[in-house]
């Protein structure tokens, strides 16, 4: 009884997502919402300060046209594709080290941001560092499920997705706190502190047993096996249809509500700050459901409460904004821990990273689509009312496409792994 009373000690103590390399590479998703979410937190500010105010209405406040900050986001967005290069080659070369050398190198560049001269040099820096940055969150997951049985799985990918939104709230706040004028300078520089905690994170980071022992991806990166394709496929487009919403339901927050309906940063911060117990509530509640319910009708449910509540946070007030955006906050962060443990838990290790990439590469696509959409209609229309029904009404029908999906709720992935020889 030793060795299993020892091994249920430990279960009871520190269950499997709360162990050391799952708590390291969650610092690493904090680090990588302070870099990712600081370009939504001042891109407003950059707006400003490198172009110039012509008049008193309120899209004129911005500094610059909608439909240029919209392309700038969308452009941002965009480089994020080269994400799936970065997560595919972690199923040739190891999860660890693409992890630790993605991180180091985005938080590098996201850092020499605070050095730009022009607006679209600040573009370029950023995209550089985009999609580094997001093959860190791909990988995150990705190491949470194999460090974890199917138990415990949900709570893993729940902890990132926590750990994501903690970083970006903590970027709003630090802005709203800055004495003064807000500056983009000093929040994009902030990506030095966890670039200098890298190091000591890496320490504690390990590759995982199961990816350890598995056969390597071969053929050009970015392959699926042609059986798996379908169901590959389908969830990218599942993913790719939220991201449509949130990509601009969370972009325009900032300037949205500064810029139109003149809400102080302060009180915009505040509500970053809100969206943090909100965002867990939601987070904890999508890993319940999809443990108790399944992963499939817990992700359909959670993207259609989604797409309803972007629809309503830019109907014209204020306090739709926050109502409809803790709604998308709660909404999308349920959709996290049940589309994280199916995506895991419908492929083989061997492929498992590269699937997590094009299933980012579906969301940049979704948020690119759906932000540059949002700029131009509110250019179009002189607001964001008719882009925001549209666009958020559409992704909640879109939903109903989880019933197409096989439930892999109880499924361990070695049984995954087995199964696919």
């Amino acid at each position: 009884m030793g060795a299993a009373g020892n091994a249920t000690r430990d279960r009871w103590w520190r269950p499997l997502w709360l162990s050391a390399p799952i708590l390291s590479v969650t610092v690493l998703s904090v680090a990588s919402g302070i870099a990712q979410f600081g370009v939504t937190t001042i891109i407003g500010d950059v707006a400003v300060e490198f172009g110039e105010v012509v008049g008193d209405e309120a899209l004129e406040q911005l500094g610059l046209p909608a439909t240029t900050i919209g392309i700038a986001l969308a452009l941002i967005r965009l480089a994020s594709l080269g994400s799936l290069p970065t997560a595919a080659l972690a199923d040739r070369f190891g999860r660890r080290r693409t992890l630790l050398t993605a991180m180091a190198v985005g938080l590098a560049l996201t850092s020499l941001s605070a050095l730009a001269w022009s607006f679209w040099v600040f573009v370029v820096a950023v995209a550089l560092a985009r999609p580094l940055l997001s093959g860190v969150n791909a990988l995150a997951g990705v190491i949470s499920a194999e460090e974890t049985d199917s138990g415990s799985r949900a709570w893993a990918l729940a902890l990132i997705a926590a750990a994501y939104g903690l970083g970006s709230g903590i970027v709003a706040v630090g802005r709203g706190l800055l004495p003064g004028e807000p500056s983009f300078r000093p929040v994009m520089a902030f990506s030095l502190l966890p670039l200098l905690l890298l190091p000591v994170l890496a320490k504690r980071i390990r590759e995982p047993r199961i990816a350890a022992h598995a056969e390597r991806a071969v053929g050009l990166p970015g392959r699926v096996p042609r059986e798996l394709v379908g169901r590959v496929a389908l969830l990218a487009g599942l993913v790719g249809a939220i991201a449509l919403a949130t990509g601009p339901g969370f972009t325009y927050l900032f300037v949205y509500g500064e810029g139109v309906l003149g809400a102080s940063p302060l009180l915009l911060s505040a509500l970053v700050v809100a969206a943090g117990p909100v965002g867990l509530a939601g987070i904890l509640i999508g890993r319940f459901c999809a443990d108790r319910f399944g992963r499939v009708v817990t992700g359909g449910v959670a993207m259609a409460v989604t797409g309803g509540a972007v629809a309503y946070a830019y109907a014209g007030t204020i306090r739709d904004l926050a109502i409809g955006y803790l709604l998308t906050i709660a909404g999308s962060s349920a959709f996290a821990p049940a589309t994280g443990a199916l995506i895991a838990e419908l492929v083989p290790t061997k492929v498992r990273a590269t699937v997590a990439g094009w299933e980012t590469v579906a969301g940049v696509l979704g948020a690119v689509i759906g932000l540059a959409l949002f700029g131009v209609l509110a250019d179009l229309t002189g607001g964001f009312v008719a882009a925001s029904r549209w666009i958020g009404l559409s992704v909640a029908v879109i939903a109903i496409g989880f019933r197409l999906l096989p439930e892999t709720r109880g499924r361990e992935l070695d049984e995954v792994d087995e199964a696919a020889r």
